[in-house]
């Protein structure tokens, strides 16, 4: 599974120009599900997202996680996170899951985040042509693979 974690200042969803969610202060997430992937793999994101120290405490450092914030979180489906474009110009998603099994997984991490974040979440709409409004506070960005391979 692989993800981009945001720090934002605001980030929402539209689908057929109607806006479907939004946050404020808090973190959007790019989700990618790969093939193989399974409940380890939902576990480590999860936990990963919600435990993150990316934003600032009163001294500028990066110690504290978006609970201890008040922040909301925002998870969006995105199975290009997992093109392969090492050869030729157009890029491979041979390793990105099949789509119902995307979806179940995909919706698993959403209720795992759910289940250990107190605050609110949001979603985008799985396997919709989404625009996402992204503000990245910062510049933060984090990646992570489930498998560990960055």
């Amino acid at each position: 599974m692989r993800t981009v974690v945001q720090r934002v200042s605001r980030a929402s969803v539209k689908t057929s120009g109607v806006q479907v969610c939004s946050i404020d202060k808090g973190l959007c997430c790019l989700v990618g599900v790969e093939k193989g992937d399974g409940e380890g793999d939902l576990d480590y994101t999860a936990r990963k997202i919600v435990g993150l120290r990316i934003f600032e405490d009163e001294e500028g450092a990066m110690n504290l996680d978006v609970q201890t914030t008040g922040g909301d979180i925002l998870l969006v489906s995105q199975f290009t996170l997992l093109a392969d474009a090492r050869k030729g110009r157009r890029p491979s998603f041979a390793d990105a899951e099949d789509g119902a099994q995307a979806r179940e997984l995909f919706d698993a991490l959403v209720a795992k985040v759910r289940g250990i974040f107190p605050g609110r979440v949001e979603t985008g709409v799985f396997g919709a042509m989404m625009e996402v409004d992204i503000v990245n506070n910062g510049p933060v960005t984090i990646l992570l693979d489930s498998r560990r391979r960055f």
